[in-house]
Order: structure tokens, then sequence, then C-alpha cells
């Protein structure tokens, strides 16, 4: 039976004033706590309690710094890796991965029940990953995408999900299949496009393009667009001032690093950057693009980047 979402029918986020995003969870986990998370997938962790235990902990850290500077907060389940494909490689079958995303709102339900205020609503989404590395271009047509994602937004349209958030996506069909998905169960959406140190997809379409046919091809389904997994010295010339696609733009979460995702994938140590120098750069971000009201990081950051963010862009 559905569950009642707070906000599905009114996204807070749409309007003006800034969010606060995490960081990266699966980055944290790994490289800071010493959890073993087989293929990147945090939602391993769903399945104990002292798994759970840990991922409240990890949102706790958000809440007091959304809290202290009175802004909301968007609670991203830790479900990216929790599809079909990557399900399986851990031995989680449909029912399985219908239970773990369904297990995943609920937590972040409780988390919502115990700590909203009025001053910092919490948005509760429902998190796809890509079906392939997010670092390495797909081969689906919009039409398998859909078909491929629609029964993890189904899982999540049956629980108090107030949207679902794609992140990590390289390739267009990808993002045209969630968010025709998405708008058929009646689930608002966005849709999170990566990028490369040349500021454009890996197959060498602009951010632009991407999302001008995205909009193009589901009639502007998403509610709106992101960037993730790059660092601003990669997207930031992605960008431009006055471009009519830009009102479509509402938020970046960002890498620590200025590495290449080739040079990421091969590392065996986490780069940090220097959250200090991030947090400038998310204000140089806000100062050219005020429409990027959603803030937050990617791999590699924290806390302590998200903090930075949020005192350099009060």
């Amino acid at each position: 039976m559905e569950q009642m979402a707070k906000y599905r029918a009114d996204l807070p986020q749409l309007k003006p004033g800034l969010f606060v995003s995490d960081g990266g969870l699966e980055t944290t986990l790994i490289f800071h706590e010493g959890v073993d998370l087989p293929h990147f997938a945090s939602f391993v962790l769903l399945d104990s309690e002292e798994g759970q235990a840990r991922l409240r902990n990890y949102y706790e850290r958000y809440l007091v710094i959304a809290r202290r500077h009175g802004r909301g907060l968007i609670l991203d389940s830790p479900t990216w890796r929790a599809n079909r494909d990557w399900g399986a490689k851990l031995g989680y079958d449909a029912a399985d991965l219908k239970r773990i995303n369904q297990v995943a709102i609920a937590l972040l339900e409780e988390i919502r029940e115990a700590a909203e205020t009025e001053k910092t609503p919490l948005v509760v989404a429902g998190v796809l990953g890509p079906r392939g590395d997010g670092y390495a271009a797909g081969r689906m047509s919009a039409e398998e995408a859909e078909d491929y994602h629609a029964p993890q937004i189904e899982a999540f349209a049956a629980t108090a999900a107030d949207m679902v958030a794609a992140y990590t996506l390289n390739y267009v069909e990808e993002a045209i299949g969630i968010a025709r998905a998405a708008h058929a169960l009646d689930m608002p959406c966005s849709i999170s496009f990566t990028l490369e140190t040349d500021g454009k997809l890996v197959g060498g379409r602009s951010l632009r393009d991407a999302v001008e046919t995205v909009d193009r091809e589901t009639g502007s389904a998403p509610a709106y667009y992101m960037v993730n997994c790059a660092h601003p010295t990669h997207f930031e010339q992605a960008l431009s001032v006055d471009e009519p696609w830009m009102g479509r733009l509402f938020g970046a979460k960002a890498n620590a690093s200025t590495k290449s995702h080739a040079e990421l994938d091969e590392s065996v140590t986490l780069d940090s950057g220097d959250p200090l120098d991030l947090g400038r750069r998310y204000r140089k971000l806000r100062e050219t693009y005020p429409g990027l009201r959603i803030l937050g990081g990617c791999c590699g950051t924290d806390d302590r980047h998200v903090a930075a963010i949020c005192e350099a862009c009060v």
C-alpha cells in the first residue's frame, strides 16, 4: 500500500533558497570508516542493525550542518547500486531489491519524523544509479532503460519517498528512460549527469545538449537537473550565463579531487582535496549561477566539505 509522501506534490527545493545535500557516502564509509562495500554498494548495510545505525550516524552529520545554517536537506537513500545487475552480483533477486529499496526509504522517513523542523525541511529521495559503470558510457536504448529502472522506481513510489534522484548518468538514453519511467509512476525525478575533465559527457556530448535532449524527448519530465561526480574545474566550463537550459540546472555534488575519472578509478587511496578551496569554488559558482541551489558533494567529500560549502555560500 502506498504511503503518504510529504512533499511529492510540492518539492520545497524548487522554491528559492538553498538546500544541503550530503557528501560521498560510499567513499566516506570505505576510506574513513573502514567498511567493506562490495561493488561500492552501500545498500547492503540496510540488512543489519549495525549497518542501519552506521547510516543514521552518517546522515546525522549533515542534519547538523543543515540545522546550523537553517537550510533544508535532501536525504538521498543509500541505493545507488540497488538495481538488477548490481543486485545480482551481490545475491539480491527482484524481491530482495524491492524490499531493500523500501527499507532504505523507511529508514530516511524515521530520520525525518524525528528531526525535521520548519527551518530544516527534509526531502526523502530514492536514489538510482546507472546500470553500468558511472565512468563508462552505457549502451541501453531509452526504451531498455525505462524497462530496466522501472522496478526500482516502482518500489520507491509505494513508499513515503518524495522523489527519485538519478546520479552519475553519462549518456542521455538512460536519463530519458529513467525520466519516462518516473513520469509514468507519478514520481518527481532529478537527473544528474557526470562530466569528464573537458566538461562533456563521456561520449563527447555537451551538458547543454544532454539537458535539452532529455527535456525534448520526455516533455520536460524531470523536475530538475544536477551535475555530480566531477570537480568544479571540470564542469564549470560547461555552464553558461543567461541560456534557457541553465534554468533547469538546480545543483551540484562535486568530487573533492581534481583527478580524472580514469585516475580515480585506479586509485587505492582517497584524494580528499581541500574542503576550503571547494567551498570557495562553490561560492564563485553561486555568484555566477544563482540558480544552483542544491549544494553537496560526491566522491572524496564528507561533512567537512559540505560544511565548508555552506559556510562559503551563506
